[in-house]
């Protein structure tokens, strides 16, 4: 086991075998197939990213909440395409000095692919060509068809239904999705589409833990990512200053502080990749919504 040493010290990489290899998105399907859960956290600097790396997270997303936790804003829709290309560089930059294996995921933000497929075309393009392996939007829809269209271009995607931050006033508020029997259908229904546009992934948002994981396994090459929807779904995200128990406002129910009896936040982050990959997180009785 190697160790990369920085100015903030030393890192020490996970022993798991399957956390050292490169992600791809054959890998990440192929986890999907084999009930592997894959791991997930936000990250928006060169550090957090190689520290997260080390401790075995396998995907880092660039999220656009960096907004509310970073920035200091009360949701996401004010943050700009070129605050993420910054966020995204800095933690492409700090996988690629400590060797890092992990996939990156830079969120698509609010108003930079909603004029036109070209319009989102160019704002992927601006993300990946900062490091990103992958661009994620929100909502089902009209964005199948953005979808369809980054993907034959060569851009992987990855899509966010239920709660969708960026339509959070629309939405009512920060409130669970699909509850109902119309709204289950059209969340499913949406999902679908987007698999077959070519989504290589899927963002799941607080939706009833039943039914994200009834996706999880009628989707047969898209990988379910859950946050605040059980444990049934592929694998699982949270918001890094969350589950190192900081944040501004009211900490989600479904968060876990795992900074808590960690003793250091590779520790800590090392303890929630053992907690996921073991099925102790997240608590399904805290999603029967």
């Amino acid at each position: 086991m190697t160790t990369t040493s920085t100015p903030y010290g030393t890192l020490s990489p996970t022993s798991t075998p399957s956390a050292r290899k490169p992600l791809s998105l054959p890998r990440l399907r192929e986890m999907h197939a084999q009930g592997e859960k894959i791991t997930m956290l936000t990250a928006y600097d060169a550090t957090f990213a190689a520290v997260a790396d080390a401790a075995g997270v396998e995907c880092i997303l660039v999220g656009d909440s960096l907004g509310m936790v970073c920035q200091g804003l009360t949701s996401t829709v004010g943050v700009t395409l070129e605050t993420m290309r910054h966020h995204t560089e800095c933690v492409a930059n700090g996988l690629r000095r400590s060797q890092g294996v992990a996939w990156l995921i830079g969120d698509l933000p609010f108003g930079s692919y909603h004029e036109s497929k070209e319009q989102a075309l160019r704002s992927a393009v601006v993300l990946m060509q900062a490091g990103a392996h992958m661009v994620k939007l929100e909502g089902g829809g009209w964005t199948v068809e953005v979808v369809r269209f980054l993907v034959e271009r060569g851009i992987p995607v990855c899509a966010h239904l239920g709660l969708t931050p960026q339509t959070v006033h629309a939405l009512g508020g920060y409130r669970v999705q699909g509850k109902t029997g119309e709204a289950a259908a059209a969340l499913k229904q949406d999902a679908h589409k987007l698999q077959d546009a070519g989504a290589a992934m899927l963002v799941l948002e607080m939706v009833p833990a039943m039914l994200a994981a009834e996706l999880t396994q009628t989707l047969t090459h898209c990988p379910t990512i859950g946050i605040g929807a059980g444990h049934g779904t592929s694998g699982q995200v949270l918001v890094l200053h969350d589950m190192l128990g900081m944040n501004l406002g009211k900490m989600p129910k479904f968060v876990r502080n795992f900074m808590q009896d960690a003793g250091s936040i590779q520790g800590a982050m090392q303890t929630y990749v053992q907690a996921v990959k073991n099925g102790n997180f997240p608590d399904n009785a805290v999603h029967a919504w």
